[in-house]
């Protein structure tokens, strides 16, 4: 069986005292998109942080291509390949659209990725590129906030709430990049409240509710009376 790109064994992750996350299992396989649902504060952010080495987790419970990694810091993520596109983007207001995305190229990994074909996977960002990055409209600042993570060439894209605040068309346009994402080696976690379009576009779900996870499988084989008690964690009436 060929070893995942990325796991977690009983992932434990804490804020100082406060344990947010508990006994997580999870593993991704190269150019898999999985999604990640749940209600607000049930954990999914902190998850995609613990994995990216910004926030403490227990250590020895994470592995990359089978080599123990648990409790890294954030540059060694994304040396190791791991990059995260955060929620709510945060663009450096004082860089252009181009000197963002050059940022992202820091760790100076090698790979599909140059500014070139950023522009090409967002072609809105072209006329752009000169301008401030935070004046621009949600959406593009979405795909600079993608393109920048891109940038350090990752074997494994993290993508919170991308569809936040955005409209449906935007979202769209956003959603249709993944694929291409996925043509060239990257695999993609996404978290999204958007359950549609999270079961839409990912080849696994898990849901996490209240730090834990509730459920998890492929989209085809979960029902709907499955999701919504993983999600909200109360069982229907019959």
């Amino acid at each position: 069986m060929p070893t995942p790109l990325l796991e977690t064994r009983a992932l434990s992750a804490f804020y100082s005292d406060f344990q947010a996350l508990f006994g997580i299992d999870f593993e991704i396989s190269e150019s898999e998109t999985i999604a990640i649902i749940g209600s607000n504060g049930a954990g999914k952010s902190t998850f995609l942080k613990a994995l990216a080495g910004q926030v403490s987790s227990k250590g020895q419970t994470l592995r990359v291509g089978g080599v123990n990694r648990g409790g890294w810091r954030a540059y060694e993520a994304v040396q190791a390949g791991v990059a995260l596109v955060p929620e709510g983007r945060r663009l450096f207001a004082s860089l252009s659209v181009e000197e963002n995305l050059k940022a992202g190229a820091y760790c100076r990994r090698s790979g599909h990725w140059t500014l070139e074909r950023i522009y090409e996977l967002f072609p809105d960002l072209v006329s752009k590129r000169h301008n401030p990055g935070t004046a621009l409209s949600g959406g593009q600042q979405q795909m600079v906030a993608i393109g920048r993570a891109l940038m350090s060439n990752p074997a494994l894209l993290l993508c919170d709430e991308l569809s936040l605040g955005l409209a449906p068309k935007v979202i769209r346009d956003i959603y249709r990049a993944v694929p291409r994402i996925r043509e060239h080696g990257t695999a993609v976690v996404v978290v999204e409240q958007d359950i549609s379009q999270a079961l839409a576009i990912s080849d696994r779900v898990y849901c996490i509710q209240e730090g834990r996870v509730s459920l998890t499988g492929r989209p085809a084989n979960l029902s709907r009376k499955q999701i919504s008690e993983a999600y909200f964690g109360v069982r229907e009436a019959v």
